[in-house]
């Protein structure tokens, strides 16, 4: 299934960076990020955005038969920091850093809390693969920002409820006995989370939970937003945006 209305969003809004920018001067400070129909304006003071960047941003909305949504659209002083796409952008100490939100990770853990609910009967490696996609899928939407000790923290949470849900099913069990059926040491980790499982040729393999500490802190790079991958101006461009994600860790392009 092809979802197209980021696609049409993004086709309607191609312009608005350069419509917001050719209304500043560079004292003025402003930038522009935007995914799809969500994007974020900075600028040096709140009068700069309330007087001279919004109305740009509403006759150029205007002219496409759109308008600026009043419950999403807030100015606000960057000490008291903002949420945006499951992200909160604020400056502690003068220093602006990028963190996953606390509504994203309350949500986050809510859901992997309702997985480990006594009423879902899992098997052990049925509850890995289950896991799996949903603790590495949201550590990789967040990898890009400053989220080592969140990590850290998601994974303690995540490691609580697996005990919970191991208790529950083994109430008369020791914790030794619990340990050694449930958690192996891998490298330098404990309590590796794994269940024994068979592999393409039928050996026994381990097949062990993700987690969110695994995760390397990778910088996101901007991308230029007049860049096109299939014009030869921006082939250099985006070659080394691929090397550079390849030496960072970064995941290859398809």
């Amino acid at each position: 299934m092809w979802v197209n209305s980021p696609v049409l969003a993004n086709l309607t809004l191609d312009g608005l960076e350069a419509a917001v920018k050719s209304a500043a001067s560079k004292t003025d400070k402003v930038n522009f990020v935007r995914y799809a129909d969500d994007f974020i304006i900075t600028g040096a003071s709140k009068e700069l955005l309330e007087e001279k960047i919004k109305p740009v941003v509403e006759s150029f909305l205007k002219e496409r038969g759109l308008e600026l949504s009043a419950e999403k659209t807030h100015v606000v002083h960057i000490n008291q920091g903002f949420d945006f796409l499951g992200f909160n952008i604020r400056k502690y100490g003068g220093k602006a850093l990028t963190k996953p939100s606390k509504k994203s990770v309350k949500v986050f853990l809510s859901n992997i809390r309702e997985l480990l609910k006594p009423r879902n009967p899992w098997k052990t490696d049925e509850l890995i693969w289950a896991l799996n996609p949903k603790l590495k899928g949201w550590c990789l939407y967040h990898r890009h920002a400053a989220s080592k000790a969140i990590f850290s923290y998601v994974g303690s949470q995540v490691h609580f409820a697996l005990v919970r849900w191991i208790r529950g099913r083994h109430p008369k069990k020791n914790v030794a006995w619990l340990t050694k059926k449930y958690f192996r040491t891998k490298g330098g980790r404990n309590f590796v989370f794994t269940a024994k499982v068979r592999d393409a040729e039928g050996s026994l393999v381990n097949l062990d939970l993700y987690m969110p500490n695994q995760t390397p802190i990778i910088r996101h790079i901007k991308i230029r937003a007049e860049a096109n991958p299939y014009d030869p101006e921006y082939f250099e461009y985006f070659d080394k945006r691929e090397k550079l994600g390849r030496y960072r860790g970064g995941l290859k392009k398809a």
